[in-house]
């Protein structure tokens, strides 16, 4: 399976984007979310984390292989378990992430299901099964609620400081935000920003199953 592709972003369309590799031209299926992010960028290299899936009837041997396309390995994760609830298959799920995983999750966690209700193709009853199936799996996204903090983008100053900040507004104490942090430093490799560390600290708490 390809999990990760880097081109030249083409085209941005609703529900895809054009992708250029080399001579190859991938089409890519990204939620909104993800779209909003990509829709200036055409003509720049883009790095997607991807999942992949067979779209048809398999009895009738129309199917067909699709690339679902993410900004991080995070909304990847969140998205298959978007998935997993029933009634909600790729395309819808695709049409629900219109809002920052960190709101979705949020949403579930405390059992919001009237916002859950406003996501494209979520309704009432969908909502409801979202919330038994995946709230108790929702706390370790609420690192992606720095996505909307303010200064959590920010490529100023040192970013594992300013990580530090972010994580105890997310809840950390202050203990524990800078084992964290330090954790990262013991690495020796240089973030970006405040959004790259706090997914480099998700990785390390949530390794793969």
């Amino acid at each position: 399976m390809i999990k990760r592709v880097q081109g030249e972003l083409l085209a941005v369309d609703i529900m895809f984007i054009e992708l250029g590799v080399g001579p190859v031209v991938h089409e890519v299926l990204v939620p909104e979310l993800v779209r909003r992010e990509l829709q200036g960028r055409v003509g720049q290299t883009v790095t997607l984390h991807t999942l992949e899936f067979l779209e048809g009837t398999p009895g009738r041997g129309n199917l067909v292989p699709r690339m679902v396309g993410f900004s991080s390995e995070v909304e990847r994760e969140f998205f298959d378990l978007i998935c997993e609830v029933d009634g909600v298959g790729v395309r819808k799920a695709l049409r629900a992430m219109v809002r920052a995983v960190g709101e979705i999750a949020t949403a579930i966690e405390e059992q919001d299901t009237k916002l859950l209700s406003t996501l494209p193709g979520i309704g009432p009853a969908t909502a409801e099964r979202m919330v038994a199936k995946l709230r108790r799996r929702m706390p370790k996204f609420a690192l992606l609620v720095a996505r909307e903090l303010p200064g959590a983008m920010s490529t100023a100053g040192d970013a594992l400081s300013e990580t530090i900040d972010v994580l105890r507004t997310l809840g950390h104490s202050d203990t524990d935000a800078r084992r964290l942090v330090d954790s990262l430093r013991e690495g020796k490799k240089k973030y970006r920003d405040v959004q790259e560390a706090l997914e480099a600290i998700y990785r390390q708490t949530h390794p793969p199953r």
